[in-house]
């Protein structure tokens, strides 16, 4: 019963064109399990540590190679993929930091980040341009809604709760969530925090170390994980349901 669902937890690095078979293998991994959405993490398309102007010269539109590379898996695997991507910028030397979600013929949505990461001595804002704020980018899947965000917008509850007032029972997180002090108890606590708030399934797909802090994780309404992945390159699969969320919203029904 449900929707099959995967995080699916990789280390991007410099090389673009290999990415889109470090993906193909987890994402034909994660439909032969039942999955149909598939969400891997942020700066998927390109990643380089630390940033450099060779992040602008890998950018490219949505309708370019590494977007048109992802919908090709999609389109063999009969999935959705949600991934992180360096998108243009108008303004020049920047890129926007953007999750896309694809099918097999078609970009569903596609969200820019709004919250830069300019905190615990990073400067993200250095190489990035911020999205603009917008209507909230979800699209449909087996009768239940995601929706999109990055990283550091879970520190911000606003951007979830925008989500789910628009209707997303799902809400997918693509991230590099920076490995440091205290950090790996940060991201588990606001994911599940967002998943009890809202009464809503939360999967977040991370990098795993030693630059992220990898637990790419499947929550649900209750703010029980249903399954992760550890520190290491690999997929996890659950199915989310509408009956769940609503056995769980008649329980608690804080969201109304």
């Amino acid at each position: 019963n449900g929707v099959g669902v995967a995080v699916a937890q990789f280390a991007p690095t410099a090389d673009s064109a290999g990415h889109l078979e470090d993906m193909r293998h987890p994402t034909r991994r994660a439909a032969a399990r039942g999955a149909r959405v598939v969400v891997f993490p942020e700066y998927s398309s390109y990643f380089i540590d630390p940033f450099d102007a060779s992040l602008a010269e890998h950018a490219e539109s949505i309708d370019g190679q590494f977007v048109a590379g992802l919908q090709s898996i999609a389109a063999s695997l009969g999935v959705i993929i949600v991934a992180g991507i360096v998108e243009r910028a108008e303004a020049s030397g920047l890129i926007h930091n953007t999750v896309v979600a694809v099918d097999g013929t078609s970009t569903l949505a596609t969200y820019r980040k709004q919250h830069l990461y300019d905190a615990f001595r990073q400067r993200e804002s250095d190489w990035v341009e911020a999205g603009v704020t917008g209507a909230p980018e979800t699209f449909e899947h087996g009768g239940l809604r995601f929706g999109l965000q990055t990283c550091y917008d879970i520190r911000f509850p606003e951007v979830t709760r925008t989500l789910v007032d628009a209707g997303a029972d799902v809400v997918l997180v693509a991230a590099e969530w920076v490995k440091g002090p205290l950090k790996e108890h940060h991201w588990l606590t606001l994911l599940t925090a967002r998943a009890i708030e809202n009464t809503v399934f939360v999967l977040a797909a991370d990098q795993p170390p030693p630059l992220g802090v990898g637990h790419s994780v499947i929550i649900d309404p209750s703010g029980v994980t249903m399954a992760s992945v550890g520190t290491t390159t690999d997929i996890a699969v659950a199915f989310v349901d509408r009956d769940a969320l609503e056995r769980v919203r008649t329980v608690n029904p804080a969201l109304a």
